[in-house]
Parts: structure tokens; C-alpha cells; sequence
């Protein structure tokens, strides 16, 4: 497979080094807007041939795949695009800014046949693996109940650098600039992470975002932070099982921690991710009358980049695929349309 790295931001370097690992895979070209910042990105992987427009890399037209790493704005630009142009698209998350653009590139992708894989990355994370198949198997029985949640820190801490200087994190922080904030940023990442492991689809969800005072009139140079930085989510499955889903930029003393619990009738799960560990445990047969939980061990597993690889050259079709990044993104709109204040107390007190 001939790929061609679209965007040489920050994240094109993981996409770079992950397909220059995989055999049979070859990084033929870069694409992106800044002339400066191609080249030097070029220049460090061993990239021959550039481009700073896309309509220029598809007249040459000499690869098979693209890893679309472009800004969240322009996913669906480029990639109607490239699948205008039949080519195969390994996109960064999330697929879209909205569900309607999600769906469309979805069903474009479709239409034309072409290999469509959304990074989810911690697909990647052999735990969550592991834990969808023990649910799906039976093994801690009809889900009831859940919790999943996503926290970071580095708005209390310095922990990710200073990000009242740093632009890279400063657009997370402003709509203007194309942000959705911390549940369009990594909720899409906690959805799919619960939503696999649980092995359904959501039915029903409700929400409450907030963003909080980060500076005087909330505002750093061009940057408006309007962004939330917060959510809470009441969500049920198509299978019944009822819980919370929230996520913070705020939570003090977690670096980037990806946490789920699954109970079940007969049995329950809790996973905790963080960037030095993974641990799975169980509360299973017996066990759940002491209780007792117990750690699991979990089988490596193949990588995003391994699987789009192999789809690619199979003529298969991956997971998680643009459809299901679409519903993700259809949740991740009710809840910024449903996020409505509650009305006072003193409404309608005679």
C-alpha cells in the first residue's frame, strides 16, 4: 500500500512512523497547505514527493491510501475529495463537526467502495478489546448498569505545557476556531470506548456542558474560550444498560486517564487506562458474593494502522469505520442541541 500523509501537524509524525513500520507499507508523499511545514516534515521521514494542495497530489495521483490528519474542520472537504477520487482514508477523529457532514462522507465512502477506518485510537488498547469479548460472551451477564469517564488535567496543571501561550492548545479552547471543546475533542474517544466494550449501540442520551472563567472576559488573544470544558452524560444502550459517560480538562491529578466499569447481573468489569498503565479486573461467579475482583490478562492486539493496512490489501472493511464515527458524532450534536439550562426554581411560584 502507497499512503500519502495529508496534514503535517503535530499528530502526522505517529501516522508516519506507525505505517513506516508496517511491511508491505510505503509513505510516498506528504500534502499540506504550509510549503515550510511539509518540507520539514518531509525532510525528517524521507519523503520525496510534496505538495502543498490536494488537487496537485491527486493529478499526480501515484498512491492507493491517504491518512487524512488535517485539522477537525477539513476532514469533510478533503475527504469527499479523496473519495471522489476513489482513494482509500485512514482520518483522524473525529470524522466531522457535525453529523450531517459525517453521515454524507459516510455514505460517499459507501457508495464509492473505498476503505474508510477512523483512528479511534484506543482501539488500540488490548483491556478494551478483551473486555468487549468477555460481554459478549456472557460472561458478567445482562449489562444494568455502567460508568465511563475521560480526565485530564491540563488546565490545572502544567503538567502539557503552558496553555495560555501555546496555540496548539488554545484552539481546543475556542469555538471560533473550530472547537467543540472537551466533548467534541476527546468525547468521541469515551463514547467509543464505553460503546464497544459494551457492545451496543446508544439510544437515549442527555447532557450538561460547562466552561468555566479561564481569563478576563474570557478572552487570550484572538483566542474567544467559549469552549466547554466539562460534560456529564446520562446515556442508555439498545441492550438496557443505563450509566454515565462524563470527561474533564479540569480533573486535577489525572494526566489523561480513560476509566470504565460494567455491571452485569452476573458479573462485572472495571478498566483503567493511563499513558504508563493498563489494568483489566473482574468480579466474576463466585466472587461477586465476597466481592472479590481479580486482574485479567489481556492478549496483545493489532494496531488502528495494522488493521486499515490489512483492510486495504484484503479489500475488507474495517471497524471502527466512518458509519460508526458518524453515530458517535450524531450523539456528540444531541448533546450540544439538548444542553439547556433548568428552569429556576422560582418559575411558576405563585
Amino acid at each position: 500500500m502507497r499512503i500519502l500523509i495529508l496534514g503535517t501537524g503535530g499528530m502526522a509524525k505517529n501516522h508516519a512512523d506507525a505505517f513506516k513500520a508496517i511491511e508491505g507499507v510505503e509513505v510516498v508523499a506528504a500534502c499540506d497547505v504550509s510549503a515550510e511545514r511539509v518540507d520539514a516534515f518531509s525532510e525528517n521521514h524521507g519523503i520525496h514527493n510534496r505538495f502543498t494542495r490536494l488537487e496537485n497530489a491527486l493529478r499526480w495521483g501515484h498512491f492507493d491510501a491517504v491518512a487524512n490528519v488535517t485539522p477537525d474542520a477539513v476532514h469533510h472537504s478533503t475527504s469527499m475529495m479523496l473519495i471522489g477520487a476513489g482513494k482509500h482514508i485512514f482520518c483522524e477523529k473525529p470524522l466531522a463537526e457535525n453529523y450531517a457532514h459525517a453521515a454524507e462522507m459516510a455514505e460517499a465512502a459507501e457508495q464509492a467502495g473505498v476503505i474508510n477506518m477512523v483512528n479511534l485510537s484506543y482501539r488500540n488498547v488490548a483491556a478494551l478489546q478483551k473486555a468487549r469479548r468477555m460481554v459478549l460472551a456472557g460472561d458478567i451477564g445482562q449489562i444494568r448498569h455502567f460508568e465511563a469517564s475521560y480526565l485530564q488535567s491540563w488546565l490545572a496543571s502544567g503538567t502539557w505545557g503552558d496553555w495560555k501561550s501555546e496555540s496548539k492548545w488554545l484552539w481546543r479552547l475556542s469555538r471560533r476556531h473550530g472547537s467543540n471543546g472537551v466533548l467534541g475533542d476527546v468525547g468521541i474517544h469515551i463514547l467509543d470506548f464505553a460503546s464497544h466494550a459494551i457492545g451496543s449501540e446508544i439510544v437515549q442520551a442527555s447532557a450538561h456542558l460547562k466552561t468555566f472563567d479561564k481569563a478576563e472576559n474570557g478572552h487570550i488573544g484572538e483566542y474567544v474560550l467559549d469552549a466547554n470544558d466539562s460534560f456529564v452524560m446520562m446515556a442508555e444502550y439498545a441492550n438496557e444498560a443505563l450509566g454515565v459517560i462524563h470527561a474533564s480538562r479540569w480533573a486535577t491529578g489525572h494526566l489523561n486517564e480513560l476509566r470504565l466499569r460494567v455491571h452485569g447481573d452476573k458479573g462485572a468489569l472495571e478498566l483503567l487506562h493511563t499513558p504508563e498503565t493498563t489494568t483489566l479486573r473482574g468480579c466474576l461467579g463466585s466472587d461477586i458474593n465476597t466481592p472479590m475482583w481479580r486482574e485479567i490478562e489481556a492478549e496483545p492486539v493489532d494496531s488502528n494502522y495494522q488493521r486499515f493496512a490489512r483492510a486495504v490489501a484484503g479489500g475488507v472493511r474495517p471497524e471502527p469505520g466512518f458509519r460508526h464515527a458518524a453515530n458517535l458524532q450524531r450523539i456528540l450534536d444531541h448533546a450540544m442541541a439538548e444542553d439547556a439550562p433548568l428552569p429556576s426554581i422560582h418559575d411558576g411560584r405563585r
